[in-house]
């Protein structure tokens, strides 16, 4: 019988189907018993016996698969490989895979939420209601602000697509690979980075994480935007350095940034 690691969480939870796939396949499971993310010394202990893991965003090294003998199949949920040992996994004979697709309208239409929310402090009015405080902030619609997108690859299409229907004045884009076919759909500018950086009132990055994209936006490139921008990163944490964003936002430049 195959054994299968599912480490990602929560997994079947809301919809049983995948587990029941599972089942109707006679494959054993283990769902992680720890309900967060494994480090490399907690997945390294139990991957012993399994012939694949589902998995999410924990770390799967070299030192990883040398204790799963038995390992044939890393299947990541969601799009991201930047936490797979690509070349240890190619050396095992280990296949690797991915599901681009599944998370793209989700991530898609939460970026369109932060936007809204963002643009009229509706996460600071929350909060400033749960302290007993009201405070009438003044925010911005969309239809008025310059929207930059960076990375457009399914999710930034896809937002591209979405906020079209909101009226948005001005759209900037930007992509090692331009989508001409976009032209045909959206009103589009193909600029560089930094003139997003200089000119949009909402930058949001859907871009994964390579040696080309770590640590991308720095200080240097958080000051160059408008005082009252907001950054999105719906993509992977460490395209921003989180540092820089703190120390820039405790000097009160940008007025907001919404990080998942």
């Amino acid at each position: 019988m195959a054994k299968v690691l599912i480490t990602t969480v929560p997994f079947g939870e809301k919809n049983r189907l995948p587990l029941e796939l599972l089942n109707n396949a006679n494959i054993e499971y283990l769902i992680n018993p720890f309900k967060k993310k494994l480090t490399e010394d907690q997945l390294t202990d139990m991957v012993t016996d399994y012939d694949a893991i589902i998995a999410g965003t924990e770390p799967i090294t070299e030192k990883v698969m040398n204790q799963a003998s038995h390992l044939k199949l890393i299947s990541r949920v969601g799009i991201g490989l930047d936490s797979v040992d690509l070349l240890a996994a190619q050396k095992h004979g280990i296949k690797v895979s991915y599901t681009p697709d599944a998370p793209t309208l989700a991530v898609a239409e939460l970026t369109i939420g932060l936007m809204l929310s963002l643009l009229q402090s509706v996460h600071l009015s929350n909060l400033q209601l749960h302290q007993g405080q009201w405070y009438r902030f003044l925010g911005r619609r969309l239809e008025d602000v310059t929207v930059g997108i960076i990375g457009v690859g399914r999710i930034g299409s896809l937002v591209l697509r979405k906020i079209k229907g909101f009226g948005t004045s001005k759209i900037l884009v930007n992509d090692i690979l331009p989508k001409s076919e976009l032209n045909n759909e959206i009103k589009l500018e193909w600029v560089s980075k930094e003139i997003i950086y200089k000119e949009a009132d909402i930058i949001s990055l859907h871009l994964p994480l390579t040696h080309l994209t770590k640590q991308m936006i720095r200080k240097e490139h958080l000051l160059s935007m408008k005082p009252d921008a907001v950054l999105i990163n719906t993509s992977r944490g460490g395209i921003i350095s989180e540092v820089d964003l703190y120390e820039v936002m405790e000097s009160n430049h940008l007025s907001g940034a919404a990080i998942d």
